[in-house]
């Protein structure tokens, strides 16, 4: 699964891009059809995409967003997914991937 970094509503729809996960142009349409919601996976072959709801669902509180992420992704990981990506960024555009892996 994927948690992605969208604090705001556009940046969810550039981050698919810029992760490679859509490409540019397409995203929206992409988005209409459910592809980075419930379901992806089988639907679309893509991750499943900020399960947890996102930041904005959980009021971005700054800083506790990305332990939010990982929190989440752990909780996916426990539950049987093998991968999950936390996809965070801060002030001054610096940007952090972090990749867990369940053995």
């Amino acid at each position: 699964m994927v948690q992605v970094h969208d604090a705001f509503a556009v940046e969810e729809f550039i981050y698919y891009e810029l992760l490679g996960f859509s490409k540019p142009g397409e995203t929206e349409a992409l988005v209409d059809q459910g592809a980075f919601g419930p379901g992806s996976r089988e639907r679309f072959g893509l991750p499943e995409f900020s399960t947890h709801g996102g930041l904005l669902a959980g009021g971005h509180p700054g800083g506790p967003t990305g332990l939010a992420q990982i929190w989440e992704t752990v909780r996916r990981l426990r539950g049987g997914d093998k991968v999950g990506m936390c996809h965070l960024l801060g002030s001054g555009s610096v940007c952090i991937v972090q990749m867990l892996v369940r053995d």
